[in-house]
Formats: C-alpha cells, sequence, structure tokens
C-alpha cells in the first residue's frame, strides 16, 4: 500500500478514535472541532475521501459520515497505535502484588481473567500452557470380571487409565489385541483401519474411549465476561451473535491460534469464519517445560487495541515470571 501523508494518517487516527468512544459516523467537521486537527473541514473532507477510496474507512449510509473498515484498523495497529495510557501502568502494579503461594494455576488465571475484562470491558481467554503432544508408547490391558482396565503410557514417563465395559466375549482377544497395538506403536502409531476382524470387539470399544474428549483432565482455558461480548452493539443481532457463541461453546480454544509473539486478528484475518464480526489480541506465555499458553481479548473491531495490546502482553509477561 502507498504510504499515507501525514493528514491522512492524522484524519485516520482521529476518525478511529471517534468511532471507538461514540459507535457513530463521523464527518469532517466533527474531526477538526474534536481533534482541533489543523486544516479546514474541506481539507479534511478530501482526506477522508481518499482514505474511503483506499479502503480505510467506509461510508454505511448515503450523506452519512465515515466509520474505519478492517482495513483502516488493520493499518491502526500495524503503524498507529499510540502508546496505551496510565491505567496500564496501575494494572502493571497491580499485577506484582499476585503470587502462586496464595493459589493453584487455574485459580491464577481465572482471577487474572477476571482482571483482564474488568480492565478492558473485553471477553477475555487464557488457556494453559500447552505441552507438545506426548507420543503414546505402550498400552496394557487387564480384564477384571466384565470389566477392561487400560493403562496409556506416554513417551514422556506419563500414565493415564481407562475403566471400560467389556464386550461379551471380549475377553478372549485381549492378549492378541495387546500385541497389535504395541506392533502399531513400534510402525508409528494406532492405524485402526488396519484392525484385524478377529480383533474387532475389543477394537471398537477402545478405540472409542481412546477419541473421547474425557480423557483430558486438565481444563485446557478459562473463560470471563461473555456477557460484556453480548452486550455491545455489534451482536445484536441474533444471526451475528449466534456463530461466535456456538464457536465459544464448542471450540473455545480455537479462539487463539498458536502464535509465539504477540498477535491482533481484525475480521476476516482470524481462521474461524465465526469471528469475523470481532477482533481478537492475543499474546503467548511459557510456562517452563510445560509449554506455551496465551492470553486473549476478544470484542468487536471496534476496540481500544492500543489498551487491549498492552493488557494482554503484561499479564503473558506476568505469567511468565510467575511460572518460569
Amino acid at each position: 500500500m502507498k504510504p499515507l501523508s501525514a493528514r491522512q494518517r492524522q484524519v485516520l487516527q482521529a476518525t478511529i478514535h471517534h468511532y471507538v468512544d461514540t459507535i457513530e459516523p463521523v464527518g469532517s467537521r466533527t474531526l477538526v472541532q474534536r481533534f482541533g486537527i489543523p486544516a479546514s473541514s474541506a481539507t479534511v473532507r478530501s482526506a477522508m475521501g481518499v482514505l474511503e477510496k483506499r479502503g480505510l474507512l467506509t461510508q454505511p449510509h448515503t450523506s452519512a459520515g465515515r466509520i474505519p473498515s478492517a482495513l483502516g484498523y488493520r493499518h491502526y495497529v500495524d503503524d498507529l497505535l499510540p502508546e496505551p495510557g496510565i491505567a496500564v501502568q496501575h494494572l502493571e502494579r497491580e499485577l506484582t502484588g499476585l503470587s502462586l503461594r496464595w493459589a493453584a494455576l487455574d485459580d491464577l488465571l481465572q482471577q487474572l481473567a477476571r482482571r483482564l475484562t474488568d480492565f478492558t470491558g473485553l471477553m477475555s481467554l487464557i488457556t494453559r500452557p500447552e505441552q507438545p503432544k506426548a507420543q503414546l508408547e505402550a498400552i496394557r490391558l487387564v480384564q477384571s470380571g466384565d470389566r477392561l482396565l487400560v493403562m496409556l503410557v506416554e513417551d514422556s514417563g506419563r500414565a493415564s487409565h481407562l475403566n471400560l465395559r467389556l464386550p461379551p466375549g471380549a475377553g478372549t482377544e485381549l492378549e492378541a489385541m495387546e500385541r497389535w497395538t504395541e506392533q502399531q506403536l513400534e510402525e508409528g502409531g494406532l492405524n485402526w483401519q488396519t484392525l484385524p476382524t478377529h480383533l474387532q470387539r475389543s477394537g471398537d470399544v477402545l478405540r472409542s474411549a481412546m477419541d473421547h474428549p474425557s480423557i483430558a483432565s486438565d481444563t485446557p482455558l478459562v473463560v470471563h465476561g461473555l456477557s460484556r461480548l453480548v452486550a455491545e452493539p455489534e451482536f445484536h443481532s441474533a444471526a451475528d451473535l449466534r456463530p461466535v457463541l456456538q464457536l465459544i461453546d464448542d471450540q473455545p480454544c480455537a479462539v487463539v491460534s498458536a502464535v509465539d509473539r504477540p498477535w491482533v486478528w481484525i475480521g476476516q484475518e482470524h481462521p474461524q469464519r465465526a469471528l469475523q464480526a470481532c477482533a481478537v489480541v492475543q499474546a503467548p506465555y511459557r510456562c517452563g517445560a510445560a509449554g506455551i499458553g496465551q492470553v486473549a481479548l476478544v470484542g468487536p473491531m471496534r476496540m481500544a487495541y492500543a489498551t487491549a495490546k498492552a493488557a494482554v502482553q503484561r499479564v503473558a509477561r506476568h505469567l511468565d515470571l510467575l511460572l518460569s
């Protein structure tokens, strides 16, 4: 994109600040009066026309003022973002008073998510540190009456257990089933498509149990402030809100992406189509060998990006310090 002139940059920044504050389209005269732009209304109106032609502003109705487009927000976040206000310093001082001595990790994440929502007015989401995916190393099968006890051993040394109801007559398959799983794991993983027919009864119940999400016992994330998201004017339409709520209900971890640096998703940039009317501001934090988690804020594209970005980065940095 051809660089904007100083006047165009000033007008774009002022238009975004006005819209974030008021949720109303703005005209050139208001920008001059409110932000003290040292130019005539005609000059500012001309700059707004150029910004509209370049896709950075849009006019929701004929004869109405302009509002930012998703591309306008992107340009603002990349090139025009101001320093965060002094309130972020208060947040940082507050974070220094937190420690892990009084709380388990989940309690700490809940506390931080609640504080993020209170501070920004946006929905917050913090995922637990995600460990590198462990490889299954061994499966042990033990029959106990009509129950099947399964021990799953990972290469990290972690073991988990399943207690399943054994189908009638499947007990005779267990020795052969264990040999089959051992051979499969030596070859790189379980390929259920090659399961022999004579192992079908025990194999089906084992596969179903291993695929069930309940074997993952840890809460993957905490979410706070969904009511704030629902209350935003952009989501008064049920048609706009339904996909967002369904995603949060069915796949909450899909709201954030596995990034290794602070990132801002605006509208259709996000991999999830349900969030095309939203912005997601996130930053990663590390927990030693436990892996990487994400701190995120979710709201409409009309948000105070400087504050949101600074807040998630400070919370992520504080988690780094506490968990390292």
